[in-house]
């Protein structure tokens, strides 16, 4: 059978993995790892001398940070590269020299040389570690050139101390060697090595001798060699196999596999996730780390729950999938989230406890496996000291203090002299009950070693005290032997149960309370409708949960504003550059963390799936908070839940926006549509007129005379289109300015009838007024135009037999006008539109207008700080009232005029 491999295709999952890799590489720098097994291999040497190629091939190369230790041919390497100059920190009266990270991203250079990726910063840089630097200059876009050493990675932290017997404190994630677009392998034998370093090559003679006689030993540099060997056979393994995968080439590859390890924070979880980072290694299998919370987890002491905070973080930076998972125990919690997450392959510690203790209570690890069904699970042994560590912590989180044991004391005391007062009228078997009512108070409100206590207690006082021989431990009757055994059974049963399902709801309370945080804050920002609403829900919200101080920064531009903060809280220059380091990065900064951990406040950023937004400052009243995984997770929730409401808020005004623009496109329309036909109706009359004059030689005087009057006619209605034209404009450019003086009533109106006047026909116009009206401060012009625009609608709209009425009275500080027509009206839905720009109603047959003239009104009387309304009139027609006060704003003559 021939194998066509025309139909072989990449799988769908092998492309995913490539788009996303592609995606996380788009804009970042691309990371060069020179590396080595021991100090002295020539790893700064052989990146020096990659760099100086780079160079010749016309690239810009700086050296950022290089140790060149004194050796002549690093030196000469150095010669004709740019240098950035380092920057120098005081501590405790010592100048320390570090990597100025600041200088390398305004220079910007393609390739920057950085060298001991694994070194930790003096105090005060910006980031504790330099590999947190490197990482910074990726994210930049710059490629970065470094160095390190293979026992510095933090999967291998444990192997080399084995090996070695030396501690190596400062250590990289093997997330970044995961990262790194290459890694090139600088090895020597180790003879040379060592000869290399006895004549002086590595360190100064005194510091080369201690080398020797510690780490530089033949076996440690064989060891040490062969783990950078492997190590970096399994990168290149493992590009080989995505490249297969990619091209879909046929190949042996094989199952995927997934591997899980729980955090307890026990000494021993650092080794568990390390020996977990080598399994994956070598299966080539993703992995994950979880945290499972029981109620047991409610009497760790604060230690125990800052070491699973950093368990959790160390093993996140060696690359795996971390979770926190509530359950009620540990193996059903294991087994549940294994098949969730087809988990292959579970790895567990070894336990420690005492034989007699597991066959009361089997170990967790028999719980797992009796749980995991088809699933491996791996168990990892430990070394004398992890033990003792391990048996010293579990002690530590079952101390429980004195005053409990001593309140177990008084409560059995107690309950024997209730005892005593009752024995005449009960039996002795019967007074058990008491003490067994004892046993549960105890559980409920001492705990579970308390309550244990009592029961034991419980038992020798009712020997003592109730038991024939009394005040002896002697028994006479063998049955009250059975009666000891089960009210001590009995009781230790209760105990257990009452006070782990008190433990269980204490555990729930305090999930129960994040879980309202979330809610609380959930409804509070569903309901805010603006970015005002938001950050006081955040403001408000925060500080009754946490008991923090808050500040919010939002982006404007480049730049971030505060746009909220509690009222306690003052940020210097130092706060905003960290707030603005998060910014840029989308990375948290601040206190707790290991970058800019001397400020104050813990940032986070303000992330969306799209987009950064903002920053979130917090400052806990408690600082060991700051490593409280319930109070980070929290946190990062409130973070969330804070961005995803701000893009809503935005995105809703964009929509809003949007709106606006279409329906100012909308008007835009109608106001040309109006134009093209309002100018072209006047201005064909016009013209016809005229030509008619201009050709029509032998017309008598009367046709000139009616010709005349429908030219001057149709150029005065076209005037005042215009003129409604101008004063809308000036109107919505807010450039009407009121002129206020006093004016008469009687006058106002009368003006207006004038103006109006030669359009009124034979229409009778019925003025009320009543004798006292006062003088009003107002613009005469503006009103004028008003009523002469209120009585051309009523001309148009009502029938030519019925009057129009102008009223006009005093209602206490305000001046009311109504305009009264008698005719057809409008129907109550269009009441309110009918002073919208452009509204027409339905129309009498020959009757033209633009829908501009009530808009005019309503905006001259508004910027009068007046009101206009509309009602249907009694009997039919249309009633506009005027509401306008009796006198302008306090101190002013002039007012702008808003529209």
């Amino acid at each position: 059978m021939i194998n066509n491999n025309d139909d072989i295709r990449p799988s769908p999952e092998a492309m995913l993995k490539l788009a996303q890799a592609e995606e996380a590489q788009e804009g970042r720098g691309r990371l060069k790892i020179f590396l080595g097994y021991a100090a002295g291999v020539g790893k700064t040497f052989s990146m020096l001398s990659a760099a100086r190629q780079r160079k010749r091939e016309g690239l810009d190369v700086v050296a950022a940070y290089v140790e060149s230790h004194g050796r002549t041919e690093t030196d000469a390497l150095l010669e004709g590269l740019a240098i950035i100059s380092k920057l120098r920190l005081e501590y405790q009266g010592v100048s320390l020299f570090e990597l100025d990270i600041d200088a390398v991203l305004q220079r910007h250079p393609q390739i920057a040389l950085v060298d001991e990726l694994a070194h930790t910063n003096a105090p005060g840089s910006r980031h504790e570690k330099r590999w947190q630097d490197v990482q910074e200059l990726l994210t930049a876009g710059i490629d970065v050139y470094t160095t390190v050493n293979v026992q510095h990675f933090e999967s291998m932290n444990d192997v080399v101390e084995k090996i070695t017997g030396v501690v190596v404190r400062e250590t990289v994630p093997d997330l970044l060697l995961d990262l790194a677009a290459e890694i090139q392998l600088v090895d020597i034998p180790p003879d040379e090595l060592l000869a290399r370093l006895g004549q002086g090559k590595i360190y100064i003679p005194e510091q080369a001798t201690r080398a020797m006689e510690k780490f530089f030993q033949p076996g440690n540099l064989i060891a040490l060699r062969e783990l950078s060997l492997r190590r970096a056979a399994s990168r290149v393994d493992d590009q080989m196999r995505s490249y297969m995968e990619t091209r879909a080439i046929p190949g042996p590859h094989t199952v995927a596999e997934r591997l899980l390890v729980c955090i307890s924070g026990s000494p021993f979880g650092e080794k568990l996730m390390r020996t977990t980072r080598r399994l994956a290694d070598e299966m080539k299998a993703p992995w994950h780390a979880i945290y499972i919370e029981t109620p047991d987890t409610g009497r760790f002491s604060r230690e125990n729950r800052e070491r699973i905070w950093r368990d959790l973080r160390l093993a996140e930076s060696m690359g795996a999938t971390v979770a926190s998972v509530t359950a009620t125990t540990v193996a059903e919690a294991v087994a549940d989230y294994a098949c969730r997450h087809n988990i292959t392959k579970i790895v567990v510690g070894k336990p420690t406890r005492p034989r007699w203790r597991e066959m009361l209570r089997p170990p967790i690890v028999d719980q797992i496996i009796r749980e995991s069904g088809p699933i491996d699970v791996y168990v990892v042994s430990m070394s004398p000291d992890e033990r003792r560590a391990t048996t010293q912590q579990r002690r530590q989180i079952r101390t429980i203090p004195w005053a409990r044991h001593m309140a177990a004391l008084v409560l059995v005391a107690g309950t024997t002299l209730f005892c005593s007062l009752v024995q005449p009228f009960f039996s002795p078997t019967n007074t058990v009950m008491f003490y067994l009512l004892a046993v549960v108070a105890a559980a409920i409100r001492l705990g579970l070693q308390p309550a244990v206590l009592t029961a034991m207690l419980g038992v020798l006082a009712f020997d003592f005290f109730f038991v024939s021989p009394r005040f002896s431990l002697a028994v006479a009757d063998a049955e009250y032997l059975m009666t000891f055994a089960g009210f001590l059974t009995v009781g230790l049963v209760i105990s257990t149960q009452v006070a782990r399902s008190r433990e269980r709801a204490e555990s729930l309370r305090l999930r129960e309370v994040q879980t309202a945080s979330l809610y609380y804050l959930s409804r509070d920002l569903a309901g805010a409708a603006d970015l005002v609403a938001v950050t006081g829900a955040v403001l408000r919200n925060l500080k009754e949960s946490l008991k923090a101080e808050i500040v919010i920064f939002l982006a404007d531009g480049e730049q971030l504003k505060i746009i909220s903060a509690s009222e306690k809280l003052d940020l210097d220059l130092k706060e905003r550059a960290v707030a603005d380091w998060t910014f840029r990065n989308h990375k948290e900064a601040g206190h707790g963390t290991t970058t800019l951990g001397s400020a104050a406040l813990l940032y986070l950023p303000l992330k969306t799936s799209t987009s950064i937004l903002g920053v979130l400052g917090v400052k806990l009243t408690d600082l060991a908070d700051y490593n409280s995984q319930q109070h980070r997770l929290l946190l990062n929730a409130f973070a969330s839940q804070t961005a995803m409401a701000i893009e809503r808020v935005r995105f809703s005004q964009q929509a809003e926006q949007a709106q606006i623009l279409q329906a100012r496109e909308n008007l835009e329309r109608a106001l040309l549509n109006s134009i093209s036909h309002d100018l072209r109706t006047p201005l064909a009359s016009i013209t016809g007129a005229l030509s008619s004059l201009q050709e029509q030689k032998g017309l008598d005087e009367t046709a000139k005379t009616e010709l005349l009057a429908t030219a001057c006619e149709e150029a005065t209605r076209l005037n005042r289109f215009v003129g409604n034209l101008l004063d809308m404009t000036r109107l919505e450019a807010g450039a009407v300015r009121l002129k206020y003086t006093a004016c008469a009533v009687e006058e106002l109106i009368g003006c207006a009838l004038s103006v109006i006047d030669p359009r009124l026909g034979k229409r009778e116009i019925a003025v009320r007024l009543p004798a006292d009206l006062p003088l009003v401060m107002l613009d005469m012009g503006c009103m004028i135009q008003v009523l002469v625009n209120l009585l051309d609608n009523s001309l148009k709209y009502s029938p030519q037999d019925q009057p129009i009425g102008i009223n006009a009275q005093i209602d206490r500080a305000w001046l009311v006008i109504e305009v009264v027509d008698q005719g057809p009206g409008v129907a109550e839905a269009d009441l309110e539109r009918i002073f919208d720009k452009f509204h027409r109603v339905p129309a009498p047959e020959g009757v033209r207008g633009t829908g501009l003239g009530l808009s005019i009104c309503k905006g001259f009387v508004q910027a009068h700080g007046g009101k206009i309304s509309a009602a249907i009139t009694q009997g039919g027609g249309l009633t506009v009232t005027l509401r306008l006060p009796l006198t302008p704003p306090p101190s002013q003559t002039e007012v702008n005029a808003h529209g």
